[in-house]
């Protein structure tokens, strides 16, 4: 199939924008109504937007009629709390889908390891369409926590790793990276993560904001990395027995070594 995608995107998978200039006021977030949903760790959303403008985070995918991560509707209650971040959501100019705030608890690097997964932002999108990625945008000071990025899930060869400070922007395409965040701190995490459909108008935008392809990957201890690997192979196999002792069949096993 042939979509159309952003040319700031094709190198890397991955534009940074230069961090956002003006504080946003902690309430934003703070005051939203959260729901769990399980992501990279321990998390729960707070959406803004959703497929029918009610409080869950359902891939539009699983509604009724089903559609791909696109038209999202904003959900009154919530944007009344949160304008700026509706805003930030919105100034791309691009159709967005599934908007929301995510709270990560803190966690380890062998965690973030685990829990890398991709995104299925474009299923029943339709040939000729624009391919849906994401933008983040970091909102508490998380500097020593680290975006986990890699283009094998079991190759840490491929893994490159940004830090969160507050104000942090990127746009990523998550169907391609398997990702998660390793969060350091001692309180949560909080970030606004949107669906963006890719064209001109996203491609406009990351130019204006001068987006750039390439920045820098923070380095690990080689053991901290090897032990993580071992770790996410151990609670792999874990998993699989655990399921195929209930006659589900789970992922093949991957070879440690």
């Amino acid at each position: 199939m042939s979509f159309i995608t952003s040319a700031a995107l094709a190198e890397t998978g991955y534009v940074v924008l230069p961090a956002h200039p003006t504080p946003i006021d902690p309430a934003e977030w703070q005051d939203l109504e959260y729901v769990a949903w399980r992501s990279s760790g321990v998390t729960r959303f707070a959406p803004l937007a959703s497929y029918a403008g009610e409080v869950e985070c359902n891939g539009f995918w699983n509604h009724t009629p089903p559609r791909t991560d696109k038209d999202g509707v904003w959900i009154d209650a919530q944007v009344a709390k949160a304008p700026t971040l509706t805003r930030f959501a919105q100034e791309p100019g691009a159709n967005v889908g599934r908007c929301r705030v995510i709270e990560l608890q803190p966690n380890t690097y062998a965690d973030a390891v685990y829990n890398l997964h991709q995104d299925d932002n474009n299923r029943l999108n339709d040939d000729g369409t624009g391919w849906v990625v994401r933008a983040w945008l970091n909102l508490t000071d998380d500097p020593d926590s680290l975006l986990i990025l890699r283009e094998d899930r079991f190759d840490p060869a491929t893994e490159i790793r940004f830090p969160l400070a507050a104000g942090t922007r990127m746009i990523v395409d998550t169907q391609r990276f398997w990702h998660a965040v390793w969060h350091q701190g001692d309180a949560p995490r909080y970030s606004l993560i949107t669906s963006l459909t890719s064209g001109p108008e996203l491609d406009a935008y990351i130019a204006a904001q001068g987006g750039t392809p390439h920045a820098a990957s923070i380095p690990l201890d080689a053991q901290v990395v090897d032990d993580a690997q071992v770790e996410m192979h151990r609670r792999i196999e874990e998993r699989r027995r655990a399921f195929e002792a209930q006659g589900i069949v789970m992922e093949p096993p991957v070879d440690l070594y």
